[in-house]
């Protein structure tokens, strides 16, 4: 090899990391054009989002993403009121209540995102891997775009990650965040609430398990397809579901755990299925395309 090969191979090198450098996403505040005059009261107030479930969301949990960004004040009313909640008012709340209002900020800030880049523009390198509409699309959608909330700078990652699987450890959220994508949990078309957050995490585990494309029993080849979710996040079902039953033989921990929670969701049959160890369990793959819906809503 000629000497000036490796010093050009240097060069261009050195060039690539210097135009990611420069076009890298940086992290930046995502504000809000609101009629929010100041914030909502002590009680805090789900209705313009639940509003925008109600009325922007289907009974299979897709959204009209191009109806809800030409109608999107409410959703922007709420996404502002987020930014002033007391945290005060916050800490006085229930366990279950706090974990509702971060499950709701994640929601609702997603479907910001969303409404914010659609139609999404799709890039040439993403969409070798990724469905060229996806959120996947979207440069530094969960670790760069921030949002206030409750008078801090967070993104997506950071309630995710950081407040609701660290500061709560409760594994049923990953049946309730919802990520934009088709692969994720179906979004409920009513906000989640302190109240009745065991109703809903269980009514979405059967939602989301009566769904082939990601979770079923396929007793005739002995396997068990289950959602990727599973296997991305099976560590967070330890704790709670880890001890249930007696380990299946040739299980890991994670995935012990979640059989046991995937066993307390089903018609006794498949629960029974569950408890052998003479299956095998196939991640299934994700799907990113957007959950969207173009189909008019139907007004009951």
């Amino acid at each position: 090899m000629k000497w000036w090969k490796p010093a050009i191979l240097l060069m261009l090198a050195v060039l690539a990391i210097g135009w990611w450098w420069l076009l890298r996403p940086r992290p930046r505040l995502v504000t809000f054009q609101t009629s929010q005059k100041e914030t909502i009261g002590p009680g805090f107030s789900y209705d313009s989002y639940g509003a925008v479930l109600e009325t922007d969301v289907d009974s299979q949990g897709l959204v009209a993403y191009q109806a809800l960004k030409a109608n999107r004040h409410r959703l922007d009313d709420f996404a502002a009121a987020l930014g002033t909640l007391s945290p005060a008012t916050y800490s006085r709340w229930t366990r279950e209540e706090q974990i509702a209002f971060w499950i709701n900020a994640y929601n609702s800030l997603t479907l910001e995102v969303i409404i914010n880049h659609y139609p999404i523009r799709p890039s040439l390198l993403r969409s070798v891997i990724f469905p060229r509409n996806s959120i996947r699309q979207i440069p530094g959608v969960w670790t760069e775009l921030q949002f206030e909330v409750m008078g801090r700078k967070l993104t997506l990652d950071h309630i995710e990650h950081q407040t609701l699987r660290k500061e709560f450890a409760e594994p049923r959220i990953h049946m309730a965040l919802v990520c934009a994508g088709k692969g994720c949990p179906p979004l409920r078309q009513e906000p989640y609430v302190g109240s009745r957050l065991e109703e809903q995490f269980a009514d979405q585990a059967r939602k989301f398990l009566s769904q082939p494309e990601k979770f079923r029993i396929d007793r005739l080849q002995n396997r068990v397809y289950l959602s990727p979710l599973f296997e991305w996040f099976g560590g967070d079902f330890v704790a709670r579901y880890g001890g249930q039953e007696k380990a299946r033989e040739g299980r890991n921990a994670a995935e012990n755990a979640v059989l046991n929670f995937l066993a307390a969701h089903l018609e006794p049959d498949d629960r029974r299925y569950l408890t052998q160890a003479d299956y095998q369990v196939v991640y299934l793959d994700y799907d990113w395309s957007l959950n969207e819906t173009t189909a008019p809503k139907e007004i009951s």
